[in-house]
């Protein structure tokens, strides 16, 4: 599914600027939950980054399900991440004067996935796939930072993209809001889904299939593991 090949990040700045990654190479299989782990500034977010489409590598090759993401023109870059990857923020980054239904039939509207009487009747499904459909026509404002993460994991699901990618989901959230968040990405990862997660959690060998961890830009551990958490709370595919 992922394939890294000498993936280098620099940005610019005084005395040389600052390397985020340093010829990172790494392959990740279709259907696995990952967890990537470091302390700040040892370059995680901006490994999933890549892997999104959200920023450019300054070196290097990114590859996601046979596309060369870095090959991409800005045009078919933003159209190819529309349709293949959902992302999941630390914030939500639900837009406020939207409903959560509104805001789940976002990216079908932007992509042209669905007619919209059948996008409002997935994003209606997708509310009640993470439990929160009688929220669906709510304000962000007037939901809780769960229901909120909840929200955003369905908007992520829209377009059914075989990859998600979450940048600190449950950086928000208490411990057992948390818990339930990674227990719908686990779901997900169960039902084929490619979940790629950056995480401060604990114990995160019981939570991910494998746990890659960064250190000053590089990879420093890449290990398989046998997840235990239990799933609760994703009721239909």
């Amino acid at each position: 599914m992922i394939e890294l090949r000498g993936l280098t990040k620099r940005y610019p700045g005084p005395d040389g600027g600052t390397t985020a990654l340093d010829a990172v190479t790494l392959d990740l299989p279709a259907g696995e939950f990952v967890a990537i782990v470091g302390k700040s500034g040892s370059g995680k977010s901006t490994l999933i980054n890549l892997v999104a489409g959200i920023d450019r590598p300054t070196i290097g090759e990114v590859r996601v399900d046979g596309t060369s993401v870095h090959e991409l023109d800005e045009s078919r870059l933003s159209s190819w991440r529309g349709r293949h990857v959902g992302v999941v923020f630390q914030f939500f980054q639900l837009l406020p004067t939207l409903t959560a239904l509104e805001n789940v039939m976002l990216p079908m509207d932007f992509c042209g996935t669905c007619p919209r009487a059948q996008a409002k009747d997935r994003a209606l499904q997708l509310l009640a796939d993470v439990g929160i459909a009688e929220h669906a026509h709510k304000l962000p404002s007037a939901l809780s930072g769960g229901q909120q993460q909840r929200a955003a994991i369905a908007r992520a699901l829209a377009n059914d993209p075989p990859l998600i990618v979450a940048d600190e989901p449950t950086g928000n959230l208490d411990s057992h809001t948390a818990d339930a968040v990674l227990a719908l990405l686990s779901e997900l990862a169960r039902r084929g889904k490619t979940v790629l997660m950056v995480t401060h959690e604990r114990d995160v060998s019981l939570i991910a299939h494998r746990v890659v961890t960064l250190a000053d830009g590089r990879v420093v551990d890449n290990q398989v593991s046998r997840p235990v958490l239990k799933v609760k709370g994703l009721h239909h595919a």
